[in-house]
């Protein structure tokens, strides 16, 4: 080993690994009172050195240590530890031959080389280390304060020694999906084929090194997707050259260990991955007839970690490195012994496919067995085992039609183990004209299901119709769920004729689905009376299934309906059963109803939860167009809550996806979000030009189902803008969606409209009457909202204890539900209140001025223009003009910016201003 000291000025650019940057950084801060320690562990490849580089080139306090390993260390008593002394200084001692002694010499020279000064030292791939030396150095670093103000780093491949067991460490996971996309873009640039990128990352699974590597293997050309990627394009070669040197000088029963339970993960019920376990009694009994130990072969090898009875490798490149490295006689050998094992535990489904693994060649007797047990419900096996199952039985077959059917049903079981491209891969060998339809349609009806979650949606409503009329005769129960999902796609696209089109394909029936049907038909066509019964049946008949995708349908139906009670359990027992029964097809879409329910309940708390974890079920499951529609209602609650930077962030993304698949009910949302984000922040005319296209008839028009919630927000932001005759002809279409009793809130929300566009002796009965209606509805925010314009009103007309009580309403209600902007405005409204009531005092600076010209200054201080002061006081801008002249001349003040301040001055507590 040799030693450095130097460092540039610029540390090395990580990417997803704040957590780990933090932990240094703390370490750093507590010198020079105490000493600091952390192991770094982790899979080979996944940045331990990287972070270690980081550490010593940013290590701010004084010199840093870095021993590199020499090509060829050796495994010598002591050879790491002199190694360490010589880099701390060249002419000291070597180190005795004892472990206490050692740590003692270790320690001293480390107080030696920092002279009462912060000193880094760093020591890598300590795993490679004697085991003396290993000894020392845990008694050293456990002694650390003896040395001084000394931070010790020390990284291992795999798992820490048992020498420095107890001791802080860190285990490096795999980079998060949108931190390898940022280390791909810095090794590739950003204008790779997003297919290519997808690919990679996914091949990759957050190992920043083989990722590199796999970059490192695309021709020029390849970045662009001219040319399909190699096959695999993770092949045992670069597998190898990213974990082989970890592995190599294993002894052999160790070595038979890796490859016993990189079989056994194969078969796991998780994916394989670094989260992946086995049962290591299983891999015991595998490896008993070997005569070989677990226990102790466990305990030696750092790749492997045995707790609680279960063994997983430290990251999935080893465990894929393993497996793919070992000889292909070795590797049936061990899938025939788990196969024994599996056996006789009753495991009969894992059993037959180890056995199917250990296959050499066409086994149809193997396969008919194995796609039995894989489609036996009755067997409790994970969608993901199903999946492998009925994938191997394709490659066993030698009959075309069985293969496509069984790698239909691979891709069937992979879609519902949130394995999309997985589901599309398999499918991509099933489009052979040559198929019976029913296997074709079948492949059809799975490659439109995952368009839907994942793609445009034009594309999976044309494979979806496609489906239907290839079941019509073979599978018509399959055809009628072709056509259902092909009207979700229509409807996700906002095609209206579409909807009607899927809909008169699907075969009829008379039980719930035909009602379900039926229903939307009427609602679609504008018979909404005879909507409701199909609808209702729907509902009613999904109490007695216990199937997740019927009760997430039901919770669509209550939608429609506005039974939103109903809709929200319904959807919150669809996610209840599809954990239950990892399925993770249906949970991300189930929690959207479910979030769009409490949202339209007007419980954004609840709705801001079930939208985060169903975007975060939904990235998981690779449902990007599910994940956009999570981001709308996250905007939705975001523009309540009044975080501009949020609203535009998750608007932003879901626009993003919404503009590439064509998901028009999901832009129409984000929109929504974005138009009444402006309205909160008193930006009345911004507002208005965004939802105007919305409402008004035409192209731009919004998503025939959702834009009608938008139209409130219109209409006084159209108020407000001088637009009435827009919001008059917006209230007719309001009308009709109110009288549908579809949306508990539209009754009130009418009458609030009519107020605002009402004569001064209508719009008073008007704002009671709607407040009297908000009272028989769930939600603070909408009764808020209506609160807060009757309360403006009337204060207009020097009402001023009527207004008081309505603003003081209105201002408890929106913080109960956390829409601060609107919150802000209530106060505001308040403070003109205070200054506009006779006898009231007021203090600072803004007591020289009229009450109006309170209110403009505040609303020129909040950033708004004169021409929307004007709008939002209902004044012309010549007056707002006039008042903010006198304000200047009052106040002493030459400028808006001298202005702001002022008024902040002025907004703060007594005791701040005091304090300033």
């Amino acid at each position: 080993m040799t030693g450095r000291t130097s460092r540039t000025t610029t540390a090395p650019r990580l990417h997803g690994r704040g957590p780990q940057l933090r932990a240094l950084a703390a370490l750093s801060d507590r010198l020079p009172e105490r000493a600091g320690v952390l192991v770094v562990t982790g899979e080979p490849g996944i940045g331990r050195t990287a972070l270690l580089d980081h550490a010593a080139h940013s290590f701010p306090a004084g010199p840093v240590h870095r021993p590199h390993a020499d090509p060829a260390p050796g495994r010598r008593p002591y050879g790491g530890l002199r190694a360490v002394l010589r880099a701390l200084d060249p002419g000291g001692p070597r180190g005795p031959a004892d472990p206490e002694a050692g740590a003692g010499v270790l320690l001293a020279a480390l107080r030696a080389a920092a002279g009462g000064e912060p000193l880094l030292l760093c020591v890598d791939d300590v795993h490679l280390w004697d085991g003396p030396s290993l000894a020392v150095l845990g008694r050293a670093a456990r002694r650390l304060t003896e040395a001084g103000p000394v931070v010790l780093l020390t990284a291992a491949a795999g798992y820490a020694p048992r020498e420095l067991a107890g001791l802080p460490t860190t285990h490096l996971l795999p980079l998060s999906p949108s931190a390898a996309a940022a280390v791909l873009d810095d090794a590739t640039g950003t204008g790779a084929d997003q297919a290519v990128r997808d690919a990679l990352l996914e091949e990759a699974d957050g190992n920043p090194a083989l990722l590199l590597a796999l970059a490192g293997r695309l021709s020029c050309a390849d970045p662009a997707g001219s040319r399909p990627l190699p096959a695999p394009p993770a092949d045992p070669g670069t597998l190898t050259a990213v974990a082989g040197p970890f592995l190599r000088g294993l002894p052999p029963d160790a070595d038979g260990l890796l490859l016993v339970t990189a079989a056994a993960l194969r078969g796991a019920e998780g994916d394989g991955g670094d989260g992946g376990d086995v049962d290591a009694g299983v891999v015991g009994a595998a490896l008993s007839g070997r005569g070989l130990l677990l226990d102790p072969l466990a305990d030696a090898s750092p790749a492997l970690l045995l707790a609680d009875g279960r063994l997983r490798f430290a990251g999935a490149v080893l465990r894929r490195a393993v497996y793919a490295g070992a000889a292909p006689d070795r590797r049936r050998a061990a899938h025939l012994a788990l196969a024994r094992v599996l056996e006789g535990d009753g495991d009969r489904l894992r059993a037959l496919l180890h056995r199917a693994w250990a296959a050499t060649g066409a086994d149809p007797e193997l396969a008919a067995e194995l796609t039995a047990a894989a489609s036996d419900p009755r067997c409790p096996a994970p969608h993901r085992l199903r999946s492998l199952a009925h994938a191997r039985a394709a490659e066993l077959t030698t009959d075309e039609a069985a293969r496509g059917r069984c790698r239909t049903a691979a891709a069937g079981q992979a879609l519902h183990a949130g394995l999309p491209r997985r589901a599309l891969e398999l499918l991509d060998t099933t489009a052979h004209p040559s198929l019976p339809d029913a296997v074709r349609g079948r492949a059809e009806l799975l490659r439109g299901s995952v368009q839907l979650l994942d793609g445009p949606t034009a594309t999976a409503r044309e494979s979806l119709l496609t489906a239907a009329a290839l079941l019509a005769v073979p599978a018509p129960e399959l055809s009628a769920v072709a056509g259902t999902r092909a009207m979700d796609a229509a409807w996700a696209a906002g095609d209206l004729p579409g909807c009607l089109e899927a809909l008169s394909r699907a075969p009829r029936r008379d039980d719930g689905p035909d009602d379900y049907h039926r229903g939307l038909r009427s609602a679609l066509e504008g018979r909404l009376e005879d909507a409701v019964a199909p609808l209702e049946r729907v509902v009613a008949s999904a109490r007695d299934h216990a199937r997740a995708a019927e009760l997430a349908r039901a919770a669509g139906a209550a939608l429609v309906l506005g039974d939103l009670p109903t809709a929200s359990r319904a959807a919150a027992r669809a996610v209840a059963l599809a954990r239950a029964d990892g399925d993770r097809l249906v949970v991300p879409r189930a929690l959207e109803y479910l979030a769009y329910a409490e949202l339209r309940s007007g419980r954004h708390p609840q709705a801001r939860t079930h939208a985060e974890e169903g975007l975060r079920a939904a990235r998981a499951a690779g449902q990007r167009n599910t994940a956009a529609g999570h981001r709308a209602v996250l905007a939705l609650v975001a523009s309540i809550e009044g975080v501009p930077a949020e609203v535009a962030g998750h608007a932003g993304e879901a626009l993003d996806t919404a503009r590439r698949h064509g998901l028009a009910q999901t832009a129409t949302l984000a929109q929504w979000a974005l138009g009444r984000a402006d309205l909160g922040r008193g930006r009345p005319l911004e507002a208005a030009d965004r939802l105007g296209p919305l409402v008004r008839p035409g192209p731009r028009r919004g998503h025939f189902a959702v834009w009608m919630l938008a139209v409130p927000c219109f209409v006084e932001v159209a108020v407000l803008a001088g637009r009435e005759s827009e919001a008059r002809h917006a209230l007719e279409d309001l009308a009709a969606w109110s009288a549908f009793g579809a949306d508990p809130q539209a009754p009130a929300q009418l009458l609030r409209c009519r107020a605002l566009l009402a004569p001064p002796d209508l719009a008073d009965e008007l704002y009671t009457r709607a407040l009297d209606l908000h009272e028989r509805a769930t939600g603070d925010f909408e009764r808020a909202r209506t609160a807060l314009l009757y309360g403006k009103w009337l204060r207009r007309r020097r009402r001023l204890r009527e207004a008081r009580d309505l603003l003081g309403a209105a201002l408890v209600g929106f913080e109960s539900c956390g829409a601060r902007v609107w919150a802000d405005q209530a106060r505001g409204e308040l403070r003109a209140h205070r200054a506009a009531a006779p006898g009231t005092p007021r203090a600072g600076a803004l007591d020289r001025l009229t009450p109006q010209q309170c209110r403009i200054a505040r609303h020129v201080a909040d950033g708004a223009t004169n021409r929307e002061v004007a709008r939002i006081l209902s004044v012309s801008t010549r007056t707002v003009d006039y008042h903010l002249r006198k304000v200047f001349a009052a106040l002493g003040v030459r400028s808006r910016v001298e202005l702001v301040r002022l008024v902040e001055q002025a907004e703060r507590p007594e005791g701040e201003r005091r304090g300033a």
